[in-house]
């Protein structure tokens, strides 16, 4: 029996792909490197900000660490400046909140800005664990974090749905014994995440039925 959803936050739950891609193209023009075009982000997130900023500076591996903390900079005091949630987000967690489902955000975007994030655009419902990349634990699709957030709500892992829109969801879920369920309005599309195990795809937040 389903009593918890851990939602992924980036692509998931909020389009965050603008304000990601403007401050890395920033932190590139700053060192002189080329950008990229937004769409292009769509493929380079999703494993933690430092993995980001590898993937930015291509054959430049030596700028990266340079370019993780100039983006984090700049980052953490514009991640909502063009960030919104997706339509039919608000409505969906409302009504997971009336039916007593306990709901968990899990991201690898860094802690404190996915806790801004989700503060911002979701005052109103009571998320049970708010969880982003903490320093010495894995980053998805290691389940070390997904697992904890069970722990933490003591809600055994089978008993959760866990919603994401890449495939380092979709193996975090299997990673955690969590049910894995695709979302099609984010950052990737129906194949991958088919592929990498999706039990199910939503391609709209109202579609999800407990």
């Amino acid at each position: 029996m389903i009593q918890a959803v851990l939602f992924d936050l980036d692509g998931t739950l909020t389009n965050t792909l603008e304000d990601i891609a403007f401050a890395m193209n920033r932190a590139l023009r700053l060192h002189g490197l080329p950008e990229h075009p937004v769409a292009a982000y769509r493929y380079m997130v999703g494993d933690g900000a430092r993995v980001l900023a590898r993937r930015a500076v291509g054959a430049r591996e030596e700028l990266a660490d340079a370019m993780f903390r100039e983006y984090q900079a700049y980052y953490q005091e514009h991640n909502l400046d063009r960030s919104k949630p997706y339509e039919g987000i608000v409505q969906m967690l409302e009504s997971l909140q009336e039916k007593g489902v306990k709901l968990c955000v899990f991201s690898n975007k860094p802690h404190a800005d996915t806790c801004r994030v989700v503060r911002h655009f979701f005052p109103q419902i009571n998320f049970a664990v708010v969880r982003g990349q903490i320093d010495g634990v894995p980053v998805k699709p290691d389940p070390a974090g997904a697992l904890a957030v069970a722990r933490e709500i003591g809600v055994a892992p089978e008993d959760f749905l866990y919603l994401g829109d890449t495939n380092v969801d979709m193996f975090c879920a299997r990673n955690a014994g969590m049910h894995p369920i695709g979302v099609t309005w984010g950052f990737r599309e129906a194949e991958e995440l088919l592929e990498a195990g999706a039990e199910k795809l939503l391609h709209h937040p109202m579609e999800l039925e407990l």
